[in-house]
């Protein structure tokens, strides 16, 4: 049952609209710009959840109009793209809770809410995208928002940190500005289609279909930080908490991560790219920036790159996942991008907390941070336990999946990778909640080193770290995320 594509738009215009009204608002209007931000954050989580509902019922979305001959902008409602869709909108809601409370007294924040809201609606349209070349438009609108953000301090660091950043995506966005064209040129479409629209051309052309594989997927791995290509996120960690939230959790990081399941499932398909040998060589880089991320995490003092190269780590199950070739590992990966969304944002607005309110910003001095501020580290303990893969956390129904995805998809290999990889994550987590609760800190003067964090600030984890325990615990209950995903990985397997 189709339906006219309005539902989807208003998604969409809802946060694109409201950016230049943010921009717009002098920076004293603080309260407007408040009711604002969490009035249009409330009102996506509402119709995202209509249109969710709408898409489990059967219906299709779908919004189009022809640029050139063959090549058309086009917004889509799958399933695939309600479960992107739904991380975004729910946890944008949280972080702009968190965001409202972290800038209320700093600088610049009519840009920063402005540009914020583009992050939104980029996020959006590259969930929604229903071809390649509709994502390729949002996927680049997304750099140029989060440019801004991530040098929002304005610091030579902060400046570099964003030249950094800026080369690195532009770079991999200009690679998929290639892959795209070579994929119209290809197939004479770039349209997203379950079991996708290449096998004929590799039938033919084999080589050809490889060398498009290799250039779309390397270009999405920049964003989704698999190794070579990884070098900017940690650097980016200049940026204020929030930015760093949503680097990590749902944008930036996740738009690769999802492009590459795109490209595997729909624009390849999984049985093509199987066939064209592809999935392997994935798979295997998936696995090396597995342990690469966590033992550079495990020599890291500041804590918010002991998250980021944390971050390289785990995104890359989701692309273990799609690269398994397993319908089993697949749903691993799917939950995967929602889990590690939650756990993760989780720990970076506990790390801005912890630098907020107590000025602390490396491992070296969370010592008696757990009794300073006890309901930030408890949700900060629970989310790095699950990352661990603690049952039965979210972090483990991920973990669990994948193994059995590897078994199915006879890789026995992913065992070992999960089990070395929860080792390594026990090493460089478990010494910091040890810090936090066992260790006597410092006496610090009510005040002395930063202020008091409001209800806006010590809220946001905690919520996070209750749907942490929540859709591990949960993990089979109906509308869960882990049920979404197997209703997705049906349709993207055909079974």
């Amino acid at each position: 049952m189709t339906e006219t594509p309005f539902l989807p738009l208003i998604i969409l215009l809802t946060s694109l609209l409201a950016a230049p009204v943010l921009f717009a608002l002098p920076e004293s209007a603080a309260r407007l710009r408040t009711c604002i931000n969490l009035g249009v954050a409330s009102l996506k989580v509402a119709l995202v959840a209509w249109l969710g509902w709408k898409v489990g019922q059967g219906v299709i979305y779908d919004l189009r109009f022809t640029m050139l001959p063959g090549l058309e902008f086009k917004l889509q409602a799958d399933p695939l793209a309600i479960l992107f869709i739904s991380l975004s909108a729910i946890l944008w809601l949280i972080t702009t809770v968190y965001s409202v409370g972290y800038l209320e007294r700093g600088p610049h924040r009519a840009r920063f809410f402005g540009f914020f809201s583009l992050c939104v609606a980029a996020t959006v349209g590259i969930a929604m995208a229903g071809n390649l070349f509709t994502f390729l438009i949002f996927y680049e609108l997304l750099t140029l928002a989060t440019f801004p953000l991530v040098i929002h301090k304005g610091s030579a660091e902060a400046l570099r940190a964003g030249r950094i950043y800026l080369t690195y995506t532009l770079a991999g966005g200009l690679v998929l500005l290639l892959g795209t064209l070579g994929l119209w040129v290809l197939a004479g479409t770039t349209e997203f289609r379950p079991g996708g629209v290449l096998e004929a051309v590799a039938n033919e052309n084999r080589l050809a279909a490889q060398m498009l594989f290799v250039v779309l997927v390397g270009a999405l791995g920049v964003k989704a930080a698999l190794f070579p290509f990884h070098a900017w996120l940690p650097i980016a960690m200049v940026a204020p908490a929030p930015v760093s939230a949503l680097l990590h959790a749902v944008a930036v990081v996740k738009a690769g991560a999802f492009g590459i399941m795109r490209v595997v499932y729909e624009v390849f398909g999984i049985e093509t790219a199987q066939a064209l040998g592809m999935t392997a060589p994935l798979a295997a880089m998936a696995a090396i920036t597995i342990i690469f991320g966590s033992l550079k995490a495990i020599a890291q003092d500041d804590i918010k790159k002991r998250l980021a190269y944390s971050t390289v780590s785990q995104v890359s199950y989701i692309t273990l996942g799609v690269a398994l070739a397993s319908p089993i590992a697949a749903v691993g990966a799917l939950a995967h991008l929602i889990h590690q969304g939650l756990m993760k944002i989780t720990m970076f607005m506990a790390a801005g907390n912890l630098a907020e309110g107590l000025g602390v910003k490396r491992v070296s001095e969370m010592n008696g941070v757990g009794r300073d501020m006890p309901g930030t580290m408890l949700a900060f303990s629970a989310a790095a336990l699950a990352m661990i893969g603690l049952p039965p956390l979210a972090g483990f129904v991920s973990k669990w999946y994948l193994a059995q995805g590897g078994l199915d998809a006879g890789a026995s290999w992913v065992i070992a990778l999960l089990l070395g990889s929860s080792l390594l994550n026990a090493i460089y987590f478990l010494p910091m909640l040890h810090r936090a609760w066992f260790r006597d800190g410092p006496e610090r003067a009510e005040g002395s080193a930063g202020r008091h964090i409001g209800w806006m600030l010590a809220a946001p984890p905690i919520t996070t770290a209750l749907m942490v325990l929540v859709v591990g615990g949960f993990a089979n209950a109906p509308f869960s995320p882990l049920e979404w995903t197997r209703f997705v990985v049906a349709i993207e397997y055909q079974e």
